[in-house]
């Protein structure tokens, strides 16, 4: 059995497990600039609930290819309110931080949330994997080649199963030796990949179980989805549910989601078999 402690509820993800996408920035590729008051924030997120995401993962960083770089303070100041907002009207909801950055990291855990969601796997901020194994929260490790800014140009692998079951090892063993208890998987969908790429990865993703941890999927109204269909995001739901499917058949544990009802009504089905 696989579980991961959040705030001393220990979660079994030998049932996946639906997290729920917030995004604060005004810039995402899908929802950007849609939750940007209190109102609208706690309506998605009791939305969310309602639906059956065990997590909802709060991000200020766009990270969509060639997106904006914000500053620290910005990042704090778009994040720290809303978290508060959050845990104030559902105090036991369990939020992931979707940020690189150690100090983002530590003041939003201190405030209550129980995950980090690190798009670099430690590689944008040194103090990281420290500051995560001193949290002792779970760590959502991903792949992803450079920043934002440059994993459009970085696509070039040997071979690419190969290279990032390397990357995750290497990393785990950092993790490890730090004291880091649960760690998730993410081999990050749309950074630095091409389409093609990830459909190789989607098709093979049940490779990665050998390194024993959970697997997280994100791939949600992503471009390899709409491009491949010749559509646009807000039409990709079908895509997504197909998508999802495929990762779920494949072993994934966790599915981050815009739209966590349909992720929920996916995972039923395939349990079902």
């Amino acid at each position: 059995m696989q579980t991961i402690n959040c705030k001393g509820n220990l979660i079994d993800l030998s049932s996946p497990k639906v997290m729920g996408i917030l995004n604060l920035t005004p810039d995402s590729f899908f929802d950007g600039g849609k939750y940007n008051n209190e109102k609208e924030v706690l309506e998605q997120v009791g939305k969310m609930i309602d639906e059956g995401a065990t997590f909802i993962d709060i991000g200020a960083y766009s990270s969509r290819p060639g997106a904006d770089h914000i500053s620290e303070k910005e990042e704090l100041k778009r994040i720290v309110p809303v978290l508060k907002s959050i845990l104030l009207e559902f105090p036991d909801v369990l939020i992931s931080i979707d940020t690189f950055r150690s100090n983002v990291a530590n003041e939003c855990v201190k405030l209550g949330a129980c995950m980090i969601n690190d798009i670099s796997g430690g590689n944008l901020d040194q103090n990281m994997f420290k500051t995560v194994a001193k949290l002792q929260v779970p760590y959502i490790l991903m792949h992803m080649p450079g920043t934002p800014q440059t994993m459009i140009n970085l696509t070039k692998y040997d071979n690419i199963i190969k290279d990032i079951t390397y990357y995750f090892s290497e990393k785990i063993h950092q993790l490890r030796v730090l004291g880091t208890n649960d760690i998730i998987l993410d081999v990050g969908f749309g950074f630095g990949k091409t389409i093609d790429q990830n459909f190789e990865l989607l098709k093979n993703l049940a490779l990665f179980k050998h390194l024993d941890l959970p697997i997280l999927t994100g791939i949600s109204r992503k471009s390899t989805l709409y491009k491949t269909l010749n559509i646009s995001s807000e039409e990709a739901l079908n895509a997504t549910t197909v998508a999802n499917t495929i990762a779920l058949l494949n072993g994934t544990n966790i599915l981050r989601v815009h739209d966590v009802k349909e992720a929920i009504e996916a995972i039923k089905i395939v349990e079902k078999l």
